[in-house]
Protein backbone atom coordinates (compact mmCIF):
# COMPACT_ATOMS: atom_id res chain seq x y z
CA UNK A 1 0.00 0.00 0.00
CA UNK A 2 1.36 3.38 -1.04
CA UNK A 3 -0.48 6.60 -0.52
CA UNK A 4 -0.07 9.44 -2.65
CA UNK A 5 -0.29 12.96 0.25
CA UNK A 6 -1.81 15.24 -2.61
CA UNK A 7 -3.22 17.72 -0.16
CA UNK A 8 -0.99 20.98 0.83
CA UNK A 9 -1.83 20.52 3.76
CA UNK A 10 -1.63 16.74 4.85
CA UNK A 11 1.28 16.92 3.21
CA UNK A 12 2.83 19.54 5.27
CA UNK A 13 1.66 17.90 8.35
CA UNK A 14 3.13 14.32 7.61
CA UNK A 15 6.20 16.43 6.31
CA UNK A 16 7.25 16.90 9.73
CA UNK A 17 5.40 14.27 11.72
CA UNK A 18 8.06 12.23 13.74
CA UNK A 19 5.88 8.96 12.76
CA UNK A 20 6.81 9.49 9.40
CA UNK A 21 10.20 7.72 8.58
CA UNK A 22 12.54 7.37 5.71
CA UNK A 23 14.63 4.33 6.31
CA UNK A 24 13.12 1.22 3.78
CA UNK A 25 13.35 -1.30 6.91
CA UNK A 26 9.67 0.46 8.07
CA UNK A 27 7.81 -0.86 5.20
CA UNK A 28 6.15 -3.59 5.09
CA UNK A 29 6.66 -4.45 1.34
CA UNK A 30 10.58 -3.95 1.33
CA UNK A 31 10.80 -6.02 4.32
CA UNK A 32 8.68 -9.02 3.33
CA UNK A 33 10.87 -8.89 -0.45
CA UNK A 34 7.71 -8.38 -2.28
CA UNK A 35 9.43 -5.30 -4.47
CA UNK A 36 10.13 -6.90 -8.11
CA UNK A 37 13.67 -6.91 -9.25
CA UNK A 38 15.01 -4.25 -11.14
CA UNK A 39 12.20 -1.92 -9.74
CA UNK A 40 13.49 1.35 -11.19
CA UNK A 41 12.98 3.38 -7.83
CA UNK A 42 14.99 1.06 -5.67
CA UNK A 43 18.08 2.94 -5.60
CA UNK A 44 15.53 6.28 -4.02
CA UNK A 45 14.18 4.11 -1.31
CA UNK A 46 17.84 2.26 -0.38
CA UNK A 47 20.65 4.89 -1.41
CA UNK A 48 22.93 5.38 2.36
CA UNK A 49 22.52 9.03 2.97
CA UNK A 50 20.09 11.94 4.52
CA UNK A 51 17.52 10.73 2.36
CA UNK A 52 16.85 7.73 3.70
CA UNK A 53 17.92 8.25 6.92
CA UNK A 54 16.16 8.61 10.36
CA UNK A 55 16.87 10.86 14.11
CA UNK A 56 19.94 10.79 15.26
CA UNK A 57 21.40 8.99 12.09
CA UNK A 58 19.95 11.68 9.76
CA UNK A 59 20.72 14.59 11.91
CA UNK A 60 24.72 12.85 11.76
CA UNK A 61 24.76 13.01 8.51
CA UNK A 62 22.88 16.26 7.73
CA UNK A 63 25.33 17.85 10.51
CA UNK A 64 28.83 16.61 8.33
CA UNK A 65 27.26 17.68 5.13
CA UNK A 66 26.52 21.36 7.12
CA UNK A 67 29.63 21.80 7.37
CA UNK A 68 31.01 21.44 4.14
CA UNK A 69 27.55 22.91 2.50
CA UNK A 70 27.17 26.75 4.36
CA UNK A 71 24.99 29.25 3.50
CA UNK A 72 28.28 30.92 3.30
CA UNK A 73 29.84 28.71 0.61
CA UNK A 74 27.07 29.78 -1.39
CA UNK A 75 27.18 33.53 -1.05
CA UNK A 76 30.50 33.35 -2.19
CA UNK A 77 29.23 31.70 -5.58
CA UNK A 78 26.99 34.38 -7.19
CA UNK A 79 30.17 36.17 -8.63
CA UNK A 80 30.73 32.40 -10.14
CA UNK A 81 27.05 31.86 -11.36
CA UNK A 82 26.53 35.00 -13.00
CA UNK A 83 29.86 34.40 -14.93
CA UNK A 84 28.49 31.35 -16.12
CA UNK A 85 25.23 32.91 -17.06
CA UNK A 86 27.20 35.69 -19.05
CA UNK A 87 29.45 33.08 -20.82
CA UNK A 88 26.42 30.85 -21.86
CA UNK A 89 24.05 34.07 -22.64
CA UNK A 90 27.15 34.72 -25.16
CA UNK A 91 27.32 31.16 -26.76
CA UNK A 92 23.58 31.19 -27.01
CA UNK A 93 23.57 34.35 -28.67
CA UNK A 94 25.98 33.09 -31.34
CA UNK A 95 23.21 30.24 -32.11
CA UNK A 96 21.76 30.25 -35.40
CA UNK A 97 17.75 30.82 -35.54
CA UNK A 98 16.09 28.00 -32.90
CA UNK A 99 17.60 25.91 -30.14
CA UNK A 100 16.94 24.25 -26.95
CA UNK A 101 16.96 26.14 -23.84
CA UNK A 102 16.51 23.07 -22.02
CA UNK A 103 20.01 22.16 -23.14
CA UNK A 104 22.16 24.93 -24.13
CA UNK A 105 21.80 26.64 -20.58
CA UNK A 106 19.16 25.31 -18.32
CA UNK A 107 21.39 22.37 -18.15
CA UNK A 108 24.77 23.52 -18.27
CA UNK A 109 24.39 26.70 -15.69
CA UNK A 110 23.37 24.41 -12.73
CA UNK A 111 25.62 20.90 -13.53
CA UNK A 112 28.79 23.73 -14.27
CA UNK A 113 28.06 25.06 -10.64
CA UNK A 114 27.28 21.83 -8.79
CA UNK A 115 30.66 19.90 -10.95
CA UNK A 116 33.10 22.56 -9.78
CA UNK A 117 31.45 22.89 -6.12
CA UNK A 118 31.86 18.73 -5.55
CA UNK A 119 35.54 18.80 -7.73
CA UNK A 120 34.01 16.95 -10.76
CA UNK A 121 36.24 17.42 -14.28
CA UNK A 122 34.82 19.07 -17.13
CA UNK A 123 34.51 15.79 -19.01
CA UNK A 124 32.51 13.30 -16.27
CA UNK A 125 29.43 16.33 -16.08
CA UNK A 126 28.12 15.04 -18.99
CA UNK A 127 28.02 11.82 -18.29
CA UNK A 128 26.96 11.91 -14.91
CA UNK A 129 24.27 13.71 -16.31
CA UNK A 130 23.13 11.52 -18.16
CA UNK A 131 23.26 9.01 -15.91
CA UNK A 132 20.92 10.56 -13.39
CA UNK A 133 18.61 11.29 -16.29
CA UNK A 134 18.11 8.07 -16.70
CA UNK A 135 18.12 6.80 -12.63
CA UNK A 136 14.80 9.76 -12.87
CA UNK A 137 13.28 8.50 -15.81
CA UNK A 138 10.50 6.48 -14.79
CA UNK A 139 10.31 4.70 -18.50
CA UNK A 140 14.00 3.13 -18.50
CA UNK A 141 13.97 -0.45 -18.11
CA UNK A 142 14.68 -2.19 -15.03
CA UNK A 143 18.26 -2.93 -16.65
CA UNK A 144 19.21 -0.01 -17.46
CA UNK A 145 18.24 1.87 -14.48
CA UNK A 146 20.23 -0.84 -12.68
CA UNK A 147 23.22 0.25 -14.94
CA UNK A 148 22.88 3.50 -14.53
CA UNK A 149 22.64 3.43 -10.66
CA UNK A 150 26.17 1.15 -10.70
CA UNK A 151 27.76 3.44 -13.04
CA UNK A 152 26.80 6.63 -11.31
CA UNK A 153 27.77 4.58 -7.77
CA UNK A 154 31.41 3.45 -9.58
CA UNK A 155 31.96 6.67 -10.85
CA UNK A 156 31.59 8.93 -7.61
CA UNK A 157 33.40 6.29 -6.37
CA UNK A 158 36.13 7.08 -8.57
CA UNK A 159 35.98 10.92 -7.56
CA UNK A 160 36.57 9.74 -4.04
CA UNK A 161 39.61 8.01 -4.33
CA UNK A 162 40.88 10.81 -6.41
CA UNK A 163 40.36 13.14 -4.18
CA UNK A 164 42.04 11.16 -1.45
CA UNK A 165 44.93 11.27 -3.46
CA UNK A 166 44.69 14.55 -4.02
CA UNK A 167 42.68 16.76 -2.00
CA UNK A 168 41.19 19.72 -3.55
CA UNK A 169 38.94 22.93 -3.05
CA UNK A 170 35.65 21.71 -3.62
CA UNK A 171 32.84 19.88 -1.62
CA UNK A 172 34.24 16.21 -2.01
CA UNK A 173 36.88 16.85 0.06
CA UNK A 174 35.33 18.45 2.65
CA UNK A 175 33.01 15.66 3.30
CA UNK A 176 36.00 13.08 2.89
CA UNK A 177 37.62 15.48 6.18
CA UNK A 178 33.78 16.64 7.85
CA UNK A 179 33.82 14.89 11.19
CA UNK A 180 30.87 14.66 13.64
CA UNK A 181 31.89 14.01 17.31
CA UNK A 182 34.65 12.13 15.78
CA UNK A 183 32.47 10.54 13.10
CA UNK A 184 33.24 10.46 9.78
CA UNK A 185 30.94 9.78 6.55
CA UNK A 186 31.32 5.94 5.95
CA UNK A 187 32.50 4.78 1.87
CA UNK A 188 28.77 4.12 1.08
CA UNK A 189 27.46 7.37 3.01
CA UNK A 190 29.70 9.52 1.43
CA UNK A 191 28.87 8.36 -2.12
CA UNK A 192 25.21 8.60 -1.36
CA UNK A 193 25.43 12.09 0.06
CA UNK A 194 27.48 12.64 -3.74
CA UNK A 195 24.70 11.26 -5.49
CA UNK A 196 22.15 13.03 -3.66
CA UNK A 197 24.22 16.38 -4.71
CA UNK A 198 24.50 15.56 -7.59
CA UNK A 199 20.83 15.01 -8.87
CA UNK A 200 19.38 17.56 -6.76
CA UNK A 201 22.19 20.34 -7.49
CA UNK A 202 21.19 20.38 -11.38
CA UNK A 203 18.13 18.29 -12.06
CA UNK A 204 16.13 20.18 -9.83
CA UNK A 205 17.14 23.40 -10.91
CA UNK A 206 17.82 22.37 -14.89
CA UNK A 207 13.83 22.30 -14.07
CA UNK A 208 13.58 25.01 -12.33
CA UNK A 209 14.54 26.80 -14.72
CA UNK A 210 12.82 25.39 -17.80
CA UNK A 211 9.79 25.77 -15.69
CA UNK A 212 9.85 29.48 -15.05
CA UNK A 213 10.84 30.23 -18.89
CA UNK A 214 8.04 28.27 -19.91
CA UNK A 215 5.73 30.00 -17.57
CA UNK A 216 6.51 33.39 -18.29
CA UNK A 217 6.87 33.17 -21.92
CA UNK A 218 2.97 31.58 -21.40
CA UNK A 219 2.09 34.57 -19.69
CA UNK A 220 3.62 37.85 -21.48
CA UNK A 221 1.93 40.61 -18.87
CA UNK A 222 3.68 39.01 -16.31
CA UNK A 223 6.83 39.00 -17.69
CA UNK A 224 6.11 42.40 -18.66
CA UNK A 225 5.28 43.22 -14.91
CA UNK A 226 9.03 41.92 -13.91
CA UNK A 227 10.68 43.48 -16.32
CA UNK A 228 9.07 47.05 -15.89
CA UNK A 229 9.94 46.12 -11.87
CA UNK A 230 6.60 46.08 -10.65
CA UNK A 231 7.68 42.28 -9.36
CA UNK A 232 11.17 40.56 -8.43
CA UNK A 233 12.85 38.07 -10.20
CA UNK A 234 12.49 35.96 -6.65
CA UNK A 235 8.93 36.03 -7.32
CA UNK A 236 8.53 34.63 -10.42
CA UNK A 237 10.89 31.44 -8.86
CA UNK A 238 8.91 30.68 -5.55
CA UNK A 239 4.93 30.74 -7.95
CA UNK A 240 6.98 28.48 -10.14
CA UNK A 241 8.00 26.29 -7.57
CA UNK A 242 3.97 26.00 -6.54
CA UNK A 243 2.60 26.23 -10.29
CA UNK A 244 5.35 23.65 -11.95
CA UNK A 245 7.35 22.12 -9.45
CA UNK A 246 10.59 21.09 -10.63
CA UNK A 247 9.88 17.44 -8.13
CA UNK A 248 6.52 15.90 -9.05
CA UNK A 249 6.94 13.17 -6.73
CA UNK A 250 9.10 11.73 -4.36
CA UNK A 251 9.73 8.62 -3.46
CA UNK A 252 9.27 7.24 -0.31
CA UNK A 253 8.16 7.84 3.51
CA UNK A 254 6.78 4.81 5.66
CA UNK A 255 4.19 5.41 9.03
CA UNK A 256 6.00 3.91 12.24
CA UNK A 257 2.78 3.50 13.89
CA UNK A 258 -0.73 3.85 12.67
CA UNK A 259 -1.18 7.63 11.89
CA UNK A 260 -4.78 8.93 11.41
CA UNK A 261 -4.81 12.19 9.08
CA UNK A 262 -8.12 14.13 7.52
CA UNK A 263 -10.39 10.65 8.35
CA UNK A 264 -7.85 8.40 6.84
CA UNK A 265 -6.44 5.79 8.61
CA UNK A 266 -2.29 5.14 7.59
CA UNK A 267 -1.51 1.56 9.03
CA UNK A 268 1.86 0.58 10.31
CA UNK A 269 4.47 -0.02 7.99
CA UNK A 270 2.39 1.60 4.87
CA UNK A 271 4.48 3.80 2.42
CA UNK A 272 3.51 7.36 1.78
CA UNK A 273 4.37 9.22 -1.46
CA UNK A 274 5.45 13.29 -1.35
CA UNK A 275 3.04 14.97 -4.40
CA UNK A 276 4.72 18.21 -4.48
CA UNK A 277 3.55 18.58 -8.14
CA UNK A 278 -0.22 18.33 -6.85
CA UNK A 279 -0.17 19.63 -3.54
CA UNK A 280 1.11 23.07 -4.96
CA UNK A 281 -1.80 23.02 -7.10
CA UNK A 282 -4.06 22.22 -4.16
CA UNK A 283 -7.64 24.68 -4.57
CA UNK A 284 -8.75 23.92 -0.85
CA UNK A 285 -5.19 25.56 -0.19
CA UNK A 286 -4.47 28.17 -3.25
CA UNK A 287 -6.98 30.41 -4.24
CA UNK A 288 -6.91 29.81 -8.40
CA UNK A 289 -4.54 27.26 -7.68
CA UNK A 290 -4.32 26.90 -11.76
CA UNK A 291 -3.30 30.16 -12.52
CA UNK A 292 0.73 31.01 -12.56
CA UNK A 293 0.28 34.61 -10.41
CA UNK A 294 3.00 36.46 -9.26
CA UNK A 295 1.22 38.66 -7.25
CA UNK A 296 0.29 35.84 -5.10
CA UNK A 297 0.51 36.26 -1.40
CA UNK A 298 2.45 34.84 0.75
CA UNK A 299 3.94 32.28 -1.45
CA UNK A 300 4.33 29.15 0.39
CA UNK A 301 5.06 25.75 -1.22
CA UNK A 302 6.49 22.78 -0.19
CA UNK A 303 8.37 21.91 -3.53
CA UNK A 304 11.29 22.19 -1.58
CA UNK A 305 10.50 20.03 1.31
CA UNK A 306 9.29 20.97 4.85
CA UNK A 307 10.76 19.27 7.98
CA UNK A 308 13.71 17.97 8.90
CA UNK A 309 14.15 16.47 5.43
CA UNK A 310 14.09 20.29 3.78
CA UNK A 311 16.44 20.99 0.74
CA UNK A 312 19.87 21.73 2.00
CA UNK A 313 20.48 23.08 -1.26
CA UNK A 314 17.47 25.42 -1.57
CA UNK A 315 19.58 28.71 -1.04
CA UNK A 316 21.82 27.90 -4.31
CA UNK A 317 18.95 26.83 -6.32
CA UNK A 318 16.93 30.10 -5.08
CA UNK A 319 20.57 31.61 -6.62
CA UNK A 320 21.05 29.58 -9.99
CA UNK A 321 17.38 30.16 -11.28
CA UNK A 322 16.76 34.17 -10.19
CA UNK A 323 20.44 34.63 -11.91
CA UNK A 324 19.43 32.46 -14.64
CA UNK A 325 15.90 34.47 -15.40
CA UNK A 326 17.36 37.65 -14.87
CA UNK A 327 20.77 37.26 -17.15
CA UNK A 328 18.60 35.75 -19.51
CA UNK A 329 14.72 38.24 -20.14
CA UNK A 330 17.71 40.82 -19.67
CA UNK A 331 19.72 40.18 -22.06
CA UNK A 332 16.87 38.97 -25.05
CA UNK A 333 13.64 40.54 -23.32
CA UNK A 334 12.05 39.45 -26.89
CA UNK A 335 12.44 35.81 -25.89
CA UNK A 336 10.04 33.75 -27.91
CA UNK A 337 9.04 30.10 -27.92
CA UNK A 338 9.44 28.67 -31.25
CA UNK A 339 6.91 28.97 -33.69
CA UNK A 340 4.55 25.59 -33.91
CA UNK A 341 6.72 24.01 -30.93
CA UNK A 342 4.47 22.12 -28.50
CA UNK A 343 6.72 20.74 -24.91
CA UNK A 344 6.24 17.60 -24.58
CA UNK A 345 6.57 16.22 -20.38
CA UNK A 346 9.60 14.19 -19.63
CA UNK A 347 8.71 10.45 -19.01
CA UNK A 348 9.24 10.71 -15.15
CA UNK A 349 7.75 9.67 -12.29
CA UNK A 350 10.22 12.07 -10.09
CA UNK A 351 11.57 14.72 -12.26
CA UNK A 352 8.51 17.25 -13.76
CA UNK A 353 9.37 19.45 -16.70
CA UNK A 354 9.30 19.17 -20.35
CA UNK A 355 12.04 17.15 -22.77
CA UNK A 356 13.00 19.90 -25.18
CA UNK A 357 12.02 23.97 -24.68
CA UNK A 358 12.68 25.48 -28.40
CA UNK A 359 13.05 29.14 -28.16
CA UNK A 360 14.21 31.83 -30.64
CA UNK A 361 15.75 34.91 -29.33
CA UNK A 362 14.01 37.82 -31.57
Amino acid sequence: MVWAITHHDTLQQLLNDPRVGKNARLWNTFNEGRLPEGWPLLNFVTVPGMTTADGEDHRRLRGLVTQAFTPRRITELQPRVEALTATLLDRVAGLEGEFDLREHFAYPLPMQVIGELLGLALSQQDELHALSNTLVSSSATPKAAVAAQRGLFALLGSVVEAKRAEPGDDLTTDLIAARAEGDRLSEQELVGTLLLMLVAGHETTLNLITNAVRALLAHPEQLQQVLDGTYPWSAVVEETLRYDSPVGQFPLRYASEDIEVGGVLIRRGEALLASYGAAGRDAGHYPDADRFDLSRQPARHLSLGHGPHFCLGAGLARLEAETALRGLFGRFPKLALAEGHTPEPIGSFVSNSVRTLRIRLH
